[in-house]
């Protein structure tokens, strides 16, 4: 089984959490939905999520696929959360596939792993892409290596798709 996990808190953009989390069950996955201290949150736009476990067990092992949705306030407290950021590096590691969108990126720039790479996010994270060390290119998906990015909602398509792509190309 193929299994993937959205981490995300209070305040993620309702369609950068909601597109992905059915896509990827379409695509076969089986989709988890971590949060702090397993708590449900309700998205910017009113969406209710309910989490189905903690960031504290999030183990590489288990997965797959990360998906790092945006909205401003959502990925700014997951980038606070230091077990996160460890399993975001384990994943790296791995070569397992990362997809972010939005402000989503800001949580790889504080694992310390967009030195060197190519990404694109919402426009207003360009700097902090940049000043961390990534290439940022204005585009509606880039992919480096393992790492997927988008800048917006209006994206998701394209970002999935490019996700499910280099997902498929890393089992061959």
């Amino acid at each position: 089984m193929k299994r993937a996990v959205i981490i995300t808190a209070q305040g993620v953009e309702d369609v950068e959490f909601a597109y992905p989390f059915y896509r990827l069950q379409e695509a076969g996955f089986q989709v988890e939905v971590a949060t702090k201290d397993k708590m449900s949150v309700v998205a910017k736009h009113g969406l209710p999520i309910r989490a189905t476990m903690d960031v504290n067990d999030l183990k590489e092992p288990d997965f797959d696929l990360v998906v790092l949705p945006g909205g401003h306030e959502a990925p700014d407290r997951v980038r606070q959360i230091k077990v996160v950021l460890q399993f975001v590096r384990d994943i790296n590691a791995r070569g397992k596939v990362i997809a972010s969108i939005c402000h989503g990126p800001w949580v790889l720039i504080s694992a310390g792993i967009v030195r060197g790479r190519k990404m694109t996010c919402y426009a207003g994270c360009a700097d902090d892409l940049k000043n961390a060390g990534a290439e940022y290119i204005e585009a509606p998906v880039v992919v480096d290596g393992n790492i997927v990015t988008s800048p917006h909602y209006r994206d998701n398509a394209a970002w999935m798709k490019e996700t499910l792509r280099v997902y498929q190309a890393a089992q061959k």
